[in-house]
């Protein structure tokens, strides 16, 4: 795991200066604290600060060929480098390293571009071809791996984090509007936009070229749900998904470093233990958070069950209100882009603590949600859907019976009957977010004229594009590609990405390999969501070799009580930062509404996701558009 940054300059002509990419280096050194190495040639300059995971020995970069004419910067895991060395061996290539990265230059000497498709893993590379004058840069299929960029006009200038791109003189800090609605509507920024203009996210699945000052774009890969027909007995597929994530979670154990596994008390993390202990050497560390305070749920005690059945080395490390706050500044720093996730902040305190346990290298349950439908929101939606099409024509009744419902105490119910006349192509803006949260009713008396007219494209939009795209496809797998396109890349795994590469750590994701991802797009939505069972194929693979406790408890999420924190220990910090008369907010906000829905959270009446959000939007200013690269302390 590691860090790249890189400038080509378009007239294939002017020099890259040493020293901005030295700059850019040092920027994002939490990344890669173990070595650096830089390389430039006419237009190009490419730099790379090293974490070392694999060929601790022999794996610096940027790395080369034999006859020097291709370089890469590589950040990422390669899992099936060794099937790829001994092919690439065979036909007649010579390896001077034990690294997965020089697999990337000699499968670009074979193939080309079309190397892309034969990587299983997580990456993001620059690779300059010397003698084509020829860069490419591409992304892993899921966007585990994060790379930005932008085109100035006289050079394109890239990297893996955005403050890197801003030692760059010529990259202006232009605040993007657009992003800023579209963070409101999301809780996080979905699409290939940030927070600036002009800077940009490859998609994932994507890589891009620049030949003779062309720069382009290709999309290699997209994840279709496409039922096979091998799939009619559910028997059989558990079976076959046994074996996948017995050779997925091994592939990711690859490393020369001890690694550890994150443990949240839930079947994805202690499904990818079970996996993990059985194919170890020795006895695997586990590492859990937990938090100060009696009035939440408390996800330790299913950890260390899972701990003890597996015969983990556990630990575990507590965070308080004030661990929270503190961390603030340095949480909006390294995440770069605005993205509503308090649970990141503990990922940050817990993947410290794996660091200062001498274990360089953490195994996670993400994305088993959104791989096998483990979200209670699916199996809710779906019901609806189901009523809806029920009633037909006489939909009326059942918003009344929702209504009558809500009327009696359960807001839920209000919130069903005001979705029972949309499709649910309008109402899922995704995992986090509908037209129903109070940001989205509030924004018409939120947003100042001038802001509001700053923008004409719906804030929607990049889900709503997404649907479009869907029709025909099951219900549940509209909304599985629709997470996995957007909230998946652009929240979860910056998320993960930025919040380990904050303490050096590097974070894998056994099961978002792409191959799990495809099984279960081949799979009918009823092997994967039935009635009110969700994730239900993976629980049955998990069946016989977990804890039923932990197999059979009630889903909660990772339970970080912020909303608390909020209105009590940091009740003074929210207040002072967002209502200040100084606050970038101001330009974009009206006062009185930010007072109103302060307010409306004071009371205990939800609104905490979106005043964590105006916290983060705020601090987001004040070290990025304002100039100052480095966190502020909160006090």
């Amino acid at each position: 795991m590691c860090g790249i940054v890189g400038k080509l300059n378009l007239d294939g002509i002017e020099s890259v200066p040493p020293q901005l990419i030295a700059r850019m280096k040092d920027e994002i050194v939490h990344r890669g604290p173990d070595g650096d190495g830089d390389f430039f040639s006419g237009p190009i300059g490419l730099g790379h600060r090293r974490l070392s995971i694999i060929g601790l020995a022999s794996g610096a970069q940027p790395m080369s060929n034999e006859d020097h004419s291709v370089w890469v910067v590589y950040n990422g895991e390669i899992y099936n480098f060794k099937e790829l060395r001994s092919e690439l061996e065979s036909c007649g290539h010579i390896f001077k390293s034990n690294s997965d990265t020089e697999v990337i230059v000699h499968l670009y000497e074979e193939f080309g571009v079309e190397l892309v498709k034969r990587l299983r893993g997580m990456f993001a590379f620059a690779l300059w071809d010397e003698r084509k004058q020829f860069l490419l840069l591409a992304r892993d299929r899921v966007g585990i791996k994060p790379l930005y960029y932008i085109n100035t006009g006289q050079a394109l200038v890239f990297s893996s984090e955005i403050k890197s791109l801003l030692m760059d003189p010529s990259v202006e800090r232009r605040i993007n509007r657009r992003s800023i609605d579209r963070f409101l509507t999301y809780y996080y920024l979905p699409g290939e936009d940030t927070l600036f203009e002009g800077i940009h996210k490859l998609a994932p699945g994507h890589f891009m070229t620049v030949h003779n000052g062309r720069i382009e774009k290709y999309q290699y890969w997209d994840l279709h749900f496409e039922i096979s027909p091998r799939w009619t007995r559910f028997e059989d597929a558990v079976e076959e998904l046994k074996v996948l994530l017995r050779d997925t979670v091994r592939d990711h154990m690859i490393s020369d470093v001890p690694i550890g596994v994150l443990l949240s008390g839930g079947v994805d993390s202690t499904g990818v233990l079970r996996y993990a202990s059985e194919q170890a050497h020795k006895r695997i560390n586990t590492f859990t958070v937990g938090f100060s305070g009696e009035e939440f749920a408390d996800e330790r005690p299913y950890a260390r069950l899972a701990a003890q059945y597996y015969n983990s080395l556990h630990h575990e490390i507590t965070i308080t209100a004030k661990d929270f706050c503190d961390f603030l500044p340095q949480y909006v720093w390294h995440m770069e882009e605005p993205v509503c996730e308090p649970p990141a902040i503990a990922l940050y305190y817990v993947s410290r603590l794996a660091r200062e346990s001498a274990v360089k290298v953490l195994l996670s349950g993400e994305g088993g949600d959104e791989a096998f439908g483990g979200y209670i929101k699916y199996r809710n939606l779906l019901a609806l859907e189901g009523l809806k099409s029920a009633f037909g024509p006489a939909r009326g009744m059942l918003r009344f019976v929702f209504e009558q419902m809500g009327s009696i105490g359960s807001e839920g119910f209000q919130k069903y009957a005001r979705l029972v006349d949309r499709p649910m192509s309008q109402y899922y803006f995704s995992c986090t977010a509908t037209p129903d949260t109070l940001f989205n009713r509030l924004k018409h008396v939120l947003y100042k004229r001038d802001f509001a007219e700053s923008f004409v494209e719906r804030s929607d939009e990049p889900t709503g594009q997404l649907f479009r795209q869907l029709d025909g496809l099951p219900l549940l797998h509209q909304l599985l590609y629709v997470d996995t396109k957007t909230w998946l890349p652009d929240d979860l795994l910056v998320k993960a990405d930025k919040m380990t590469m904050a303490t050096s750590v590097e974070l894998r994701v056994p099961l978002l390999d792409h191959q799990i991802l495809e099984f279960s797009a081949s799979l009918p939505p009823h092997f994967k969501v039935q009635g009110w069972s969700t994730k239900r194929i993976l629980k049955a693979a998990l069946k016989d070799s977990v804890p039923p406790a932990i197999l059979k408890r009630k889903k909660t999420g990772f339970p970080v009580p912020y909303e608390g924190w909020l209105r009590n220990e940091l009740k003074e910090f929210v207040f002072e930062t967002i209502l200040d008369k100084n606050s970038a907010l101001s330009a974009y906000f009206h006062k009185e509404t930010l007072l109103k829905l302060l307010q409306i959270h004071q009371r205990g009446e939800g609104g905490s996701q979106e005043v964590f959000s105006l916290l983060m939007l705020e601090l987001w200013h004040q070290q990025f558009a304002k100039g100052h690269l480095q966190p502020q302390r909160v006090h």
